[in-house]
């Protein structure tokens, strides 16, 4: 008789390598990225395992490298001569 594999909990972020080397990252699941790493190792380059929450995961996929967090943002003012103010 074959024992089931308990399914691994937490959530993994990885970087997704089907668009190149520098692909944008992923969250998926631990145990879903245990069958992917088993049926096509290092097709994928793990970023952060263990994760608690799906939440959490995702924050970290947005501000790990290739993910789509834009960082920190800079407002540039526009500033037009003050005699042009009176016009």
């Amino acid at each position: 008789m074959r024992k089931k594999r308990a399914r691994l909990a937490g959530w993994v972020v990885y970087k997704s390598c089907l668009v190149g080397p520098k692909g944008p990252n992923a969250v998926c699941e631990q145990w879903e990225w245990e069958a992917m790493n088993q049926a096509d190792p290092d097709r994928h380059a793990l970023v952060r395992q263990g994760i608690a929450s799906e939440a959490e995961a995702e924050r970290v996929a947005r501000e790990s490298p290739g993910g789509s967090s834009p960082g920190r943002v800079f407002l540039k003012a526009h500033l037009s001569p003050v005699s042009m103010l009176g016009r």
